[in-house]
């Protein structure tokens, strides 16, 4: 595999490192104490074509490809988690599926506005008793001539509130289990249609992650995404793609909290002597700098068989798997270089250090993440 990021690709990195830094990056800190949904950068991002890399220009996207997608949204991470998570979201979980599940006339109406930026798509598939256990959906639809009628709630749905287009996934015949659950958009606006609570959370503070209320809600038939009972086949194909930008994620979190930790190792002195020319400070940043290359690796290669049209579950999973534990152990240990300033807001890498936390939970857990391995490895198949 070609490791050498295209022409291409290297544009579209710098442009999205160069937005990070001059754009993102000094707003980052105040969004996350104020809990505040960054609207003019995101729409800011849209115009730049960060908001659909991957969909082809006749559907709003960029054109480009998996790989320029995870370059680009490592350098979003490395200045600000909370602006990763809602491109990460908007990219892969819902453009991706709208455009490979969807109809040209679905794709139109509603991939286009969200690939475009000019408007945010979500993905909601957790409920209180179907996290990790996604088969179990408790949420109703049922068919009432040329519409839907749904009814249940879906919870932590990244982008739930200010997003005008929702992936809803509903069980549609329960006598099927789950070949009876079915996939729909539903559009902000829909009568019966809620969002009555958004998270107060640890880290991506200002991203929004909301509750989604559904009460006799009518949907058009025309926006269910593909046939009736192919909805977990669509959630979890559409997981495998995400997993790839949650790993981009959290290496540029992890990359983000090792270059202040080197630039902290620099310039604080101790016994005389900057404290990175100390052998212990200098294990930690050589631990931290190869695992977080380590996991940047892994994350090409499942970018890269995405782009081949090659199977890539397993590749994905342990991208995700790798750079997750990366990040939260990159983080943890660019805390404890800055020492006591590393436990005070002043300095990022306490931010660094609760955003890279999610990056182990959310889109299938670290566990999760094994079992999907470990069955590939015993059955020799994805």
């Amino acid at each position: 595999m070609k490791l050498d990021p295209t022409e291409e690709q290297q544009m579209i990195q710098a442009m999205a490192r160069e937005f990070a830094e001059t754009a993102i990056r000094p707003i980052a800190a105040e969004i996350d104490r104020e809990g505040r949904f960054p609207h003019e950068t995101v729409k800011r991002m849209g115009e730049l074509g960060l908001m659909g890399i991957a969909i082809p220009e006749d559907w709003g996207g960029s054109g480009a490809d998996t790989l320029a997608y995870v370059l680009a949204l490592e350098e979003i991470a490395k200045a600000c988690g909370s602006h990763a998570a809602i491109m990460s979201v908007n990219n892969s979980l819902y453009c991706d599926p709208v455009y490979r599940f969807g109809t040209d006339t679905q794709r139109e109406r509603l991939l286009k506005p969200a690939a475009t930026g000019h408007a945010l798509g979500c993905f909601a598939l957790t409920e209180p008793q179907a996290g990790s256990d996604a088969r179990n959906q408790q949420t109703l639809a049922a068919r009432d001539g040329d519409h839907y009628v749904l009814n249940g709630r879906k919870q932590f749905v990244t982008n739930g509130r200010e997003a005008s287009f929702a992936l809803v996934f509903c069980a549609t015949d329960r006598a099927k289990a789950h070949h009876g659950i079915t996939a729909f958009v539903v559009e902000k606006g829909t009568p019966g249609f809620r969002v009555p609570r958004t998270e107060d959370k640890l880290g991506i503070r200002a991203s929004d992650t909301a509750e989604l209320m559904f009460e006799d809600c009518r949907v058009p038939a025309a926006n269910r995404l593909g046939e009736e009972g192919m909805g977990l086949k669509i959630a979890l194909a559409t997981l495998d793609g995400g997993r790839i930008g949650i790993a981009a994620q959290a290496v540029g979190l992890a990359a983000g909290a090792l270059e202040r930790a080197v630039a902290y190792a620099r310039e604080r002195t101790s016994f005389g002597v900057a404290i990175g020319q100390h052998q212990m400070v200098q294990w930690m940043l050589a631990d931290m700098a190869t695992a977080t290359d380590g996991a940047r690796l892994l994350t090409l290669r499942a970018a890269g068989l995405k782009d081949q049209g090659r199977p890539y579950r397993t590749a994905a999973a342990m991208a995700k798997l790798f750079a997750a534990e990366t990040a939260m152990r990159v983080t943890t240990d660019a805390v404890q270089i800055h020492g006591g300033y590393g436990f005070i807001k002043e300095y990022e890498v306490e931010r660094y250090f609760r955003d890279a936390k999610i990056t182990q939970i959310y889109e299938g857990t670290s566990q999760i993440q094994k079992l999907v391995i470990a069955r590939a490895v015993l059955g020799g198949t994805e």
